[in-house]
């Protein structure tokens, strides 16, 4: 695995943030974003990490099978653009940063495709596809696929038209954590390999991307890995990765 255990990054991430007493301080918001069929539950580890890391949260949750992605990131991601600066009372952010999980990727990039912000930070995307996935291509047209996955779900594809490749490169910061390896075999045949299950590799690159790592785990969990938390955290801190020589 190409990054440090997880105490010496989390003993990096204290470092980087200058000690404790300074965390406290954190005019710095980190908004989360879960991925398809999901719930804002699936993200509450990471969001205990990144509150311990001193960060203010806002983990927005949203009905990702009902709407399709661009009425998701107008209303949602606005949403949470908005509480994540109420969150600082009389303070004001400094930064608003992004963890996402899937499609929430997706609805991040479309959202700043259409809106500016001052105050963006660092954005960390865990299994993005940013290139669509092939299971959609496969499935999309099965009446059950469509009922499961709405709308947003089923403009994933691959094809040019479909939602994530209808976006341009990323033109912020970012770091990308995607899996190499999936306990599904039946999804995992449908891509190409290396994959987590769902999304392959390839898909998840971006360009104008900062920094990538591949890891070994499947795209339903990664979220909730303690190295993997401790990466983001490393990342909104640096704007790189850990590497094994950093530790």
């Amino acid at each position: 695995m190409n990054f440090c255990k997880t105490e010496g990054i989390r003993n990096l991430v204290v470092d980087a943030c200058g000690g404790k007493g300074i965390m406290k301080k954190n005019r710095e918001c980190v908004i989360l974003l879960h991925g398809l069929a999901r719930t804002s539950r699936s993200m509450r580890r990471m969001e205990k990490g990144l509150q311990e890391a001193g960060y203010l949260t806002c983990n927005m949750g949203y009905p990702s099978r009902k709407y399709p992605v661009e009425y998701l990131a107008n209303t949602y991601v606005d949403r949470a653009v908005e509480d994540c600066r109420r969150k600082a009372g009389e303070n004001i952010v400094q930064k608003i940063h992004f963890v996402t999980h899937s499609m929430g990727g997706i609805l991040l990039r479309q959202y700043l495709a259409g809106h500016g912000m001052d105050d963006l930070g660092r954005v960390v995307m865990l299994a993005p596809p940013n290139h669509g996935s092939e299971i959609v291509d496969r499935l999309g047209n099965s009446w059950w696929f469509q009922l499961f996955n709405g709308p947003g779900g089923c403009s994933l594809g691959t094809a040019a038209d479909s939602a994530p490749n209808r976006l341009g490169p990323a033109d912020f910061p970012l770091g990308i954590i995607t899996g190499s390896q999936s306990l599904d075999p039946v999804c995992s045949s449908m891509v190409p390999r290396p994959n987590d299950g769902k999304v392959a590799v390839a898909s998840a690159r971006l360009s104008g991307m900062d920094d990538l790592l591949v890891v070994p785990y499947g795209h339903t969990f990664v979220m909730n890995k303690p190295d993997i938390i401790s990466q983001c955290i490393y990342f909104l801190r640096n704007g790189c990765f850990a590497k094994p020589g950093d530790c």
